[in-house]
C-alpha cells in the first residue's frame, strides 16, 4: 500500500471542550503539538478526556449545540473541520462508522467522498481488506459482522483513504489476540509505506509499544485535564511506571490487584443448554452444537475468534434471543414459576432473573442522565421511591459514577458508559448476569474495581457468564471455560 500522501501536524493551544449537559470540562487547556510522522500512544485514566481530544482532531464533536469550546485545534495549521481527507479516524464504537449496508461499499465511502477516481477505489479497498485481513465478500451486510470484525471493517475505511493522519481510539478493544496483532500490523505495514501519522488510545498497551516513538499522558484534574507526562516510551513508563500505575494507566510491570479465589465451590444450576445451536437470523445458524450448565455462584468464561457466535450464545442464554436448535431451560431456582424457555419470559419477569450487558453499551441507554438509567430498572419493577433511590445511591458509589449522576449517557467515555451498563443490570439484583466483554475501555483502576465487583457478585451466589477476549478477567474470576468455535 503506498500513498503520495504528506504526514500531517496535529497541534492543540489551549484546547478545551465542555458537553452541553456538563458543569466540568471534559478537556481543558491542553496545548501539545505532534510533529507529521511521530507515532504517538495517547494514555490516561477513563474520563481524562483522551477520546474527547481525538473526537477534536477528527473534526466529528459537533457544534456550539453539543458543547462549548475554548482554544484551538489545528491540523497542518487549519482547523480540522477545513483539513478534509487529512484525518481518518476510527472510534471505540465500530457501529457509529459502519454506513452502508456491503462490507465493500462501506469502506469505499471515504474514498468516494474525497473523489479519488473509481478504478483506484476499489483497488484501495481490497488492499485495505487485506491489510486488516478482514477476508469476507465486498457484498457481505454489514449488519452480519461480529464486533471484531465490524472494527476491522472501519480501521479498513481509514486506511483506504490514506490520510496524513490515523487517529485509533481502543482499535483492538473488541479483538480476539490474533486480530489485535493482525491490526497492529495492518497499521504499521501502512505506516512503513506512507509515513503518516499516528495518535493511538489503547489501554492494554503491550502490543503498541513497539511501534510508537512518543506517549503522552493525560489526567483528569478538578478543573479538566492536564498532560500528565510526555516523552518517549522508555522516559514516561520507566522513570514514572509507578506514579501512572497509581492513577490508573496500564503499565507494563505493574498489573492491578485482582480478589481472591472463591471460597465455596458452585452452587445448583441455574439454566442448562442442551445440543443448542445459535443464530442472529433463523436458518443461519453461526455456532453450536452446545451442552452448558450455569451455576450460582460461578463464572463461565466464553472465549472464541472473533465471529465465532458468542456474543450470540450469550444473548441466546439471557432469553433475548430464541435457540435456533436444542434447547434452553431455566431450572425452578431461577425461573420461580415462569416457564423453563427465558426466551418466552416477559421483560418483567427476565428484570429479577437473568440481565445483560451488550458488547456496545449504547444498545442499551434508555434515559437523559445516568441516574435516570440506574433507575429505569427499578420502576419497571414498581419499588418504591426510597428503595429505588437506595439502590441507585449505592450503585453510583459502587461503580464511582456518583460525580457524574445528573450527566447525559452518551456524554461520558468509553469505560465510563460500561461501567454504567454493568451498573443498571444490577439494579434489578438478578439471580444471573451475562456480560459481554465487561472490562472494555478500563483503566486498570476501574479494571480492579469492577473484577473485583463480578468476584464480590458470584460469591453472593449470583451466577455469571462472562463473553471476553480479555484472558486476564477470566483467570482473575477463576471462570470455567467455554470455548466457541472448537
Amino acid at each position: 500500500m503506498t500513498s503520495t500522501t504528506t504526514p500531517a501536524t496535529l497541534e492543540a493551544r489551549g484546547w478545551g471542550w465542555r458537553y452541553a449537559t456538563r458543569l466540568r470540562w471534559a478537556v481543558r487547556d491542553v496545548d501539545l503539538r505532534i510533529e507529521p510522522g511521530e507515532r504517538v500512544l495517547l494514555l490516561g485514566a477513563s474520563g481524562s478526556g483522551k477520546s474527547t481530544l481525538l473526537q477534536g482532531f477528527g473534526g466529528v464533536l459537533g457544534g456550539a449545540d453539543e458543547g462549548e469550546t475554548h482554544g484551538g485545534l489545528l491540523v497542518d495549521g487549519v482547523p480540522p473541520i477545513q483539513a478534509r481527507g487529512r484525518v481518518g479516524m476510527v472510534l471505540q464504537d465500530p457501529d457509529t462508522q459502519t454506513i452502508l449496508a456491503r462490507v465493500g461499499d462501506d469502506v469505499a465511502f471515504g474514498c468516494e467522498n474525497l473523489g479519488v477516481p473509481r478504478e483506484e477505489i476499489w483497488q484501495r479497498v481490497r488492499a485495505a481488506l487485506d491489510a486488516v485481513e478482514l477476508d469476507v465478500a465486498l457484498d457481505r451486510s454489514t449488519a452480519a459482522l461480529s464486533g471484531g470484525q465490524k472494527q476491522r471493517l472501519a480501521l479498513a475505511g481509514v486506511l483506504a483513504m490514506r490520510p496524513g493522519a490515523i487517529l485509533l481510539d481502543e482499535p483492538t478493544a473488541n479483538l480476539d489476540p490474533e486480530g489485535v496483532q493482525d491490526v497492529r500490523d495492518a497499521v504499521a505495514a501502512v505506516l512503513d509505506a506512507t509515513g503518516a501519522t499516528l495518535v493511538v488510545i489503547e489501554h492494554r498497551i503491550d502490543v503498541w509499544l513497539p511501534l510508537v516513538t512518543r506517549v503522552i499522558v493525560l489526567g483528569a484534574e478538578p478543573e479538566g485535564t492536564v498532560v500528565l507526562a510526555d516523552g518517549s516510551p522508555e522516559q514516561v513508563l520507566g522513570a514514572r511506571g509507578a506514579e501512572l500505575a497509581a492513577s490508573g494507566v496500564w503499565v507494563p510491570g505493574h498489573p492491578p490487584a485482582v480478589p481472591p479465589a472463591p471460597a465455596h465451590q458452585p452452587g445448583e444450576t441455574l439454566l442448562e443448554a442442551r445440543g443448542l445451536t445459535v443464530a442472529r437470523r433463523r436458518g443461519l445458524a453461526v455456532a453450536g452444537p452446545f451442552d452448558v450448565e450455569v451455576r450460582a455462584g460461578e463464572v463461565l468464561g466464553v472465549t472464541g475468534a472473533n465471529g465465532a457466535g458468542k456474543s450470540t450464545l450469550g444473548l441466546t442464554l439471557a432469553g433475548l434471543i430464541p435457540a435456533e436448535d436444542g434447547r434452553v431451560a431455566a431450572l425452578p431456582a431461577l425461573a420461580a414459576g415462569e416457564k423453563p424457555d427465558p426466551f418466552r419470559w416477559s421483560s418483567r419477569a427476565l428484570l429479577t432473573r437473568i440481565a445483560s450487558v451488550m458488547q456496545t453499551p449504547e444498545h442499551q441507554l434508555l434515559a437523559k442522565t445516568v441516574r435516570d438509567e440506574l433507575s429505569v430498572g427499578p420502576r419497571a419493577l414498581k419499588l418504591s421511591e426510597p428503595e429505588i433511590t437506595a439502590r441507585v445511591d449505592d450503585l453510583l458509589e459502587r461503580l464511582r459514577l456518583t460525580s457524574l449522576s445528573g450527566a447525559n449517557p452518551y456524554t461520558l467515555s468509553g469505560g465510563e458508559k460500561r461501567r454504567l451498563t454493568v451498573a443498571a443490570a444490577l439494579a434489578t439484583r438478578p439471580r444471573m448476569l451475562v456480560l459481554d466483554e465487561p472490562t472494555f475501555g478500563q483503566d486498570a483502576t476501574t479494571w480492579a474495581e469492577l473484577v473485583g465487583l463480578i468476584a464480590r457478585l458470584r460469591d453472593e451466589g449470583t451466577a455469571i457468564v462472562a463473553i471476553s477476549h480479555d484472558e486476564a478477567v477470566l483467570e482473575a474470576l477463576h471462570a470455567r471455560r467455554l470455548e466457541v468455535g472448537r
